[in-house]
């Protein structure tokens, strides 16, 4: 196939989705994955995910980080500090953003996510009481293509993933989960770590049929809107 022929059929592709593709961390940017040139892509601290395209399922393993394997590299972080992710387009206006760790055991060439020991460290889904309106998360990411998050201050230090989901709730039963994961290296004099509740395994943090997934934004008369997947862990010591 031609490359320009090959470029105009992933257009609409591209056009109507996103990933991140680049984190800023303490001043210094970790070039991403772009998905189309895997062996052109220089070394990342990020997953290298196949493509673009959403995740409709809660089952399915790219769920976990879009499909994606270990990274060659990873990124210091000090407790506290913020990461953001950065997109370069992003055009759902209806969904949660959610930000999750998962400490891994050992080095990061052992470590796939798997097993229950993700959680969250910041989401937002709606505010306000409308549900068909731009007043969500994934309106701030369209506005400004960067999403950042705290470190918490205490978490004990080691190895992580940190995972960015969006799930966009645009189609009316038809959520699109676009999940991307990175490695970074956590520093600091904390110790704390989320209780057994904040854990989930991904998949299988939510079932198909959660409420934060299956809504419908333009024929549910819910005035509130809870995210899959639990709350946020403050970080405190429980």
């Amino acid at each position: 196939m031609r490359y320009d022929i090959f470029a105009l059929a992933l257009a609409p592709l591209v056009a109507g989705h996103g990933a991140v593709t680049s984190y800023i961390i303490g001043g210094t940017t970790y070039p991403g994955y772009t998905g189309f040139s895997p062996s052109s892509s220089p070394k990342t601290i990020q997953y290298q995910w196949p493509d673009y395209n959403p995740t409709m399922v809660v089952t399915d393993a790219k769920m976990r980080c879009n499909g994606g394997k270990s990274a060659d590299l990873s990124a210091p972080v000090a407790a506290g500090q913020n990461v953001t992710a950065v997109w370069p387009q992003w055009t759902h206006a209806q969904g949660p953003v959610m930000v999750w760790l998962f400490k891994c055991p050992g080095d990061f060439a052992s470590c796939s996510g798997e097993g229950k020991g993700w959680f969250k460290i910041d989401q937002m889904g709606m505010w306000g009481t409308q549900l068909n309106s731009e007043n969500w998360g994934t309106a701030i990411v369209m506005k400004n293509l960067k999403w950042s998050s705290e470190i918490p201050k205490n978490l004990a230090p080691g190895n992580y993933l940190i995972r960015h989901e969006l799930l966009a709730l645009h189609q009316a039963n038809t959520p699109q989960f676009y999940p991307e994961c990175a490695q970074i290296v956590v520093s600091g004099s904390g110790s704390a770590s989320p209780p057994a509740e904040k854990l989930f395994s991904i998949p299988g943090y939510a079932p198909q049929n959660d409420p934060g997934v299956t809504v419908d934004i333009y024929t549910s008369k819910a005035t509130t809107y809870s995210p899959p997947g639990g709350d946020v862990w403050s970080g405190f010591q429980y």
